[in-house]
């Protein structure tokens, strides 16, 4: 019985075929945004923003990132719990949830910590007067 090989397989034996493709989709992105940006209209006057709102944009930005990691370990800490097979697997599953957990409660503890920081550079008060 002749058996063929999968083309997918022949395929993912060629690292460097697979870098080659990796690298073409790099440069294409970086070649758009760069004409993007070149043919796009200069600011004609830059914002200047206050320190109480860069903090502010700078907390939503990590209550988020914050968030979505920890939704991502969740994830992946459900699934490798699901699909475990020895207690090794499952305490890898439990890491990751445990991982997850830390996440969402650094996740909630960062607008607290964002308002001890106003507090402490000055922000907060009025500049500090």
């Amino acid at each position: 019985m002749l058996v063929r090989p999968h083309p997918l397989r022949a395929w993912a034996r060629r690292p460097a075929l697979r870098r080659l493709g990796v690298h073409a989709s790099r440069l294409f992105f970086v070649v758009a945004f760069a004409i993007a940006a070149l043919l796009s209209d200069p600011p004609s006057s830059w914002a200047v923003a206050d320190i109480p709102t860069v903090i502010t944009n700078l907390r939503n930005w990590i209550v988020g990132l914050l968030a979505g990691l920890a939704t991502l370990f969740l994830t992946f800490g459900g699934l490798r719990y699901l699909m475990a097979g020895d207690p090794g697997e499952v305490e890898a599953a439990k890491r990751a949830m445990k991982a997850a957990a830390i996440g969402y409660g650094l996740a909630i503890l960062a607008p607290a910590l964002v308002t001890v920081l106003q507090g402490i550079v000055g922000a907060g008060d009025g500049g500090g007067q």
